[in-house]
């Protein structure tokens, strides 16, 4: 097994990096890894219901889409990221236990009390610290998981929209009190790094045929080429989002305005605009003009510079007509 030296914090960067030694590699792998701060979208997930969309613009929050299915998941310098390539990939997929089995023992030698419970994650007394997912990718199966060790949970809380359906399955009310630090349960508290070092060499030491691997600069100048085209692409990150309707009132300054729009593929099909503004062009010509854009802020703000907010709204900046559509 590959063990993979990644020092890289640069979220769109280190999933394209899976993506990279699993078109590169023949042999199963092993990665434990950090983010700057990020929300990772499932591969089937709808951004705008899962995310607050304000509070992750506001605080610069990077959005990543993964190839995998499963939640929603907000992480930052307080977690750490462990991933298995395996080469077997038809064999393993859905036994989340194969790939969760060195953390937990590895966390259980620290002297912390884990377990495997419910479909995908690890908790401590009844509360999570981490979600996993997996995917089969040309024949091969990623399987991902995050370790919330010092993980900021206030901020978890803002940046999430949690469906009350899940909650209330878990009988609690709050997602902040449904996730625990693994920190929280260690006599002494290590920082990250040495804490993700020790994990790291943990697993090494029961893996038999282990070897490091570490990219050259030429493959990690691959690697951030792909991330360019794959994870930070809008599309890629937008564009799959499931069909949507929308309906937002909001008050500004030149009067109320009232924006229906249905969006299909990341994309607005169909829109219409109400409101008490006072404008005198034909907003026939906005909801033409937005029909086909990718629903995301600065595609939304570029379309509608083509049309003058004191021509078609009234007494409205062109910034606070944007916050009506997005």
């Amino acid at each position: 097994m590959l063990f993979v030296e990644n020092n890289n914090k640069d979220p769109y960067q280190n999933h394209a990096l899976e993506e990279w030694l699993m078109d590169h590699c023949d042999q199963d792998c092993f990665m434990l890894w950090r983010n700057e701060k990020a929300i990772l979208l499932g591969k089937n997930q709808n951004a705008y219901s899962e995310i607050n969309m304000p509070y992750a613009r506001e605080k610069g929050i990077k959005i990543v889409r993964r190839i995998t299915g499963g939640g929603t998941v907000f992480t930052d310098e307080g977690n750490v990221m462990f991933t298995f390539i395996s080469v077997s990939g038809q064999k393993d997929f859905s036994n989340f236990r194969r790939f969760t089995g060195p953390i937990l023992r590895a966390l259980r030698r620290m002297g912390v009390p884990a377990e495997f419970t419910g479909r995908n994650d690890l908790t401590i007394e009844g509360k999570k610290f981490s979600g996993n997912a997996q995917c089969r990718y040309r024949g091969k199966l990623l399987h991902h998981g995050t370790l919330m060790y010092t993980a900021n949970t206030e901020e978890l809380a803002k940046a999430l929209n949690v469906r009350e359906i899940k909650l209330k399955s878990k009988g609690v009310t709050s997602v902040k009190s449904r996730v625990t630090n693994i920190s929280n349960y260690l006599e002494t508290v290590p920082d990250i790094e040495t804490f993700r070092q020790t994990v790291f060499k943990m697993v090494r030491e029961e893996t038999s045929d282990a070897r490091l691997f570490r990219l050259t600069p030429e493959q990690w100048q691959e690697v951030k080429e792909r991330s360019l085209t794959g994870h930070a692409d809008k599309e890629w990150i937008y564009g799959s989002c499931p069909a949507f309707d929308i309906r937002k009132e909001t008050k500004l300054s030149g009067g109320i305005v009232e924006v229906h729009l249905n969006v299909g593929k990341g994309r607005i099909t169909a829109v219409k605009i109400y409101g008490d503004f006072f404008g005198t062009g034909d907003l026939a010509d906005v909801e033409k003009g937005l029909a086909g854009v990718l629903y995301e802020q600065e595609a939304v703000r570029d379309a509608l510079l083509k049309f003058p907010p004191g021509t078609y709204f009234g007494n409205m900046d062109h910034e606070e007509l944007v916050a009506a559509f997005i």
